[in-house]
């Protein structure tokens, strides 16, 4: 299961070193008490806005510290909820749909993004074949396919189309391929509320088996073959019944299925002393053993665990600061540890060891960060006899190879400044894409003999759109403490550098995720019209280690905010382009940081696109994937925390009377990350507090959730009707 990332609709993943609080109780008993702009393209639409939310106050107490809620019925999906969130998507429709530019954008998005060119990706070797999902033109969901070589993609055999007549909106979330590479488990699930049950299918797409309840939207999901491909360890959520099963996002536990048998006769096997909000992961290898690699929240703090002929054991503990553990090509284990290295060093652990305390360092921490994503597209990879570590380096990133030994060795060499995937081993070789702000995506076989970066032609779709007109700039601003903040800058070629060019902004700053180069085709129709688009690499990412990462969490993530306040400085300081002519946009954990910047800068750009946003800080951890971002954000149970959460929660510093920038928000329904309530509050209290006459607007899909598993279709309608927005607020 791969936790991916998206800009615009970006997801909470991993990542803190050291182990969480334990999920929050519900707070305290409320009690309820009475109640010289430049020109832009077109002149705005007048519309009647909706009525305004009903207030009802509701008072929390906190550690002695009073909080009124006046939008808290918002919460819940009761029909006075759904009256005035339908009268909010039918107004931001009339809008949006009327604006000159959603109808053009939305015709020439369809010819970027589905274009005559099918796209690959998410490849796994199963025995002597190679699988991958693949979109077609014209469809909506990528779907599943086989192939004996990747050298031969165009002669792949389809084995799952996720879309039937039964399920318009199915995804695929992540499969796995067995050993011998004749069957293979798919999670699919339905209008991207990630539930999915895993369907063991034959390489005809024949279903022979289904396992229920693998993946939700807290802890995902995962499954580990046996070497002969008759039997696989899964991971499972709690059935009715069973203990816990009030609580079914929670509790994720191991399980083995032997195919052919009935799944109440599946065995436990680990995770009953794992805290409730544990996230797990599952690898085998060869030798029939299994590696468990269990996470305490989205903490990025983990357990491993290995399961030999004797049993499981456990290698090592929450405090131990092992970051990943990965099988080789030999009995002896390998990982990546951060005790007393926040950027990692590599270290190997003999078979005959007990812990992980035996391990030995073979490559030892280095001015670059080793990657180590929660995922299961490793963070090492053993192939032939190299073993090959991917390395951060403030936000392009790189592989780099060394011998058993440690010592370093010919590997592949990308683009500058440039993206490097994680590596999949194949016939000892490796799979490697590369990507940049400014160059096609391309996918490429790394020959060890050799020495040589081929690349795969028919993984490398040649998009309708040219980026030759646009140079990528990497220039640095400076955020309020002195830290030295990267800034990446598409910038049209030969543009005049005099604050007249719009500039769109974005950013992360959380869970330890890196926002590395890629080409933005989603943002090209705005890009063909001479704006420029910009990625600030913040605080709370991992592009220059755990340190960094740190420096941007729990009582310190004001710095992420203050990081990207700096950004919009430099850019408007060094004529880029100017305050009206400025607009930012984020999701999910940057989401949160839009709600900051608007409520604390509210004056700094001129329009903002936020999706699937945390706004309400004091409340997220009541929702069942809120509690797993405690171990990022702290819990308004420790006193130092709720400061923290407190001066900073956008929807609790909406002030009446100022003229707030034009707001864009999206939610989808079916969220499982992020509640749609927090958008619902932060729309209502922005429309009662603003004085202005910029438009704040929400939308939300009943048939999305947090950005994954969205169909082509509806996917392209966002985007242009995002895109419409900017242009409508910052000209051009």
């Amino acid at each position: 299961m791969t936790r991916s990332v998206l800009i615009a609709l970006a997801l909470s993943a991993c990542g803190s070193p050291q182990p969480p609080p334990e999920p929050a109780p519900p707070p305290p008993a409320a009690v309820h008490v009475p109640s010289d702009p430049l020109p832009v393209a077109q002149p705005a639409p007048k519309h009647d806005g909706p009525a305004a939310a009903a207030i009802h106050v509701v008072v929390d107490t906190y550690h002695g510290v009073t909080v009124e809620d006046p939008y808290r019925w918002l919460e819940d999906d009761s029909p006075e909820t759904k009256a005035w969130s339908e009268a909010q998507n039918a107004f931001a429709r009339g809008v949006v749909d009327k604006l000159p530019d959603t109808a053009a954008f939305h015709a020439e998005l369809e010819k970027i993004l589905d274009a005559p060119v099918t796209y690959y990706g998410n490849f796994r070797a199963g025995g002597t074949k190679l699988f991958a999902t693949r979109k077609p033109p014209g469809k909506q969901q990528p779907e599943l396919i086989v192939m004996t070589d990747p050298d031969h993609a165009k002669t792949a055999k389809l084995i799952l189309d996720p879309i039937t007549a039964e399920h318009p909106r199915r995804t695929i979330d992540w499969f796995e391929p067995s050993p011998d590479g004749s069957k293979i488990a798919v999670s699919l699930s339905d209008a991207g509320s990630e539930i999915g049950d895993v369907h063991i299918l034959d390489l005809a797409g024949k279903e022979l088996e289904v396992i229920a309840n693998v993946q939700r939207a807290t802890a995902g999901g995962d499954v580990a073959w046996t070497p002969d491909g008759k039997a696989l360890y899964y991971t499972r959520y709690p059935l009715p019944g069973e203990p816990h099963e009030a609580e079914k996002d929670f509790w994720q536990q191991v399980y083995f299925h032997k195919l052919g048998t009935p799944a109440a006769k599946d065995t436990f096997e680990l995770g009953k002393d794992l805290p409730k909000d544990a996230e797990i992961l599952l690898e085998s290898d060869s030798r029939g053993r299994v590696l468990a690699t269990a996470q305490h929240g989205d903490s990025g703090v983990f357990r491993h665990y290995l399961k030999e002929a004797k049993g499981w054991r456990q290698l090592d503990d929450w405090d131990d600061k092992i970051a990943t553990i990965a099988f080789g090509s030999t009995a002896d284990l390998w990982l990546v540890s951060r005790k007393d290295a926040p950027r990692g060093k590599l270290m190997k652990l003999p078979a005959s060891s007990k812990t992980s305390a035996e391990a030995l360092q073979i490559v030892p921490e280095g001015k670059d960060s080793i990657v180590t994503t929660f995922s299961d597209a490793s963070s090492i990879v053993v192939a032939g006899d190299r073993v090959y570590l991917r390395y951060q380096l403030g936000g392009p990133s790189e592989v780099r190879a060394y011998s058993f030994t440690g010592k370093p060795v010919a590997g592949p060499n990308g683009p500058p400044v440039s993206a490097a995937s994680e590596p999949i081993a194949w016939r000892g070789d490796l799979l490697v894409a590369y990507s940049s702000y400014v160059t096609q995506f391309t996918w490429n076989r790394y020959v060890a003999k050799t020495g040589k970066l081929v690349e795969l032609p028919d993984f490398t779709p040649k998009l309708p759109f040219d980026f030759s007109n646009f140079e990528a700039r990497r220039e640095m601003a400076t955020s309020k403490d002195g830290t030295a903040v990267p800034l990446n800058i598409i910038w049209p070629k030969g543009a005049a550098q005099d604050g007249s060019v719009p500039c769109i902004v974005t950013g992360y700053g959380g869970f330890g995720i890196d926002l590395e180069p890629e080409a933005q085709p989603a943002f090209a129709p705005l890009l063909a019209r001479g704006m420029c688009f910009v990625v600030a690499n913040l605080r709370g990412g991992r592009e220059f280690g755990e340190d960094w990462h740190r420096n941007g969490m729990l009582l310190k993530k004001q710095n992420v905010f203050d990081d990207f306040a700096a950004a919009l400085d430099y850019l408007v300081a060094k004529h880029y382009t100017s305050r009206q002519r400025l607009g930012i946009i984020g999701g999910s954990n940057g989401g949160l940081l839009m709600g900051a910047m608007i409520t604390q800068h509210p004056d700094a750009f001129k329009a903002v696109v936020s999706s699937v946003g945390i706004y309400d800080m004091l409340r997220n951890e009541l929702t069942p994937n809120g509690q797993f971002n405690t171990s990022e954000f702290g819990s308004v149970t420790d006193a130092d925390q709720f400061k923290a959460l407190y001066a900073y929660s956008p929807y609790h510093h909406v002030g009446r009377g100022i003229a707030y920038p034009a707001i864009f928000m999206y939610t989808g329904a079916n969220d499982g990350r992020v509640a749609p309530w927090q958008s619902r509050k932060m729309i209502a209290a922005l429309d009662a507090a603003n004085s202005g006459n910029a438009p704040i607007l929400l939308r939300t899909s009943d048939t999305a959730g947090h950005g994954m598993g969205t169909n082509r279709s509806e996917r392209i309608d966002t985007l242009a009707v995002e895109l419409a927005f900017f242009r409508w607020q910052l000209g051009q």
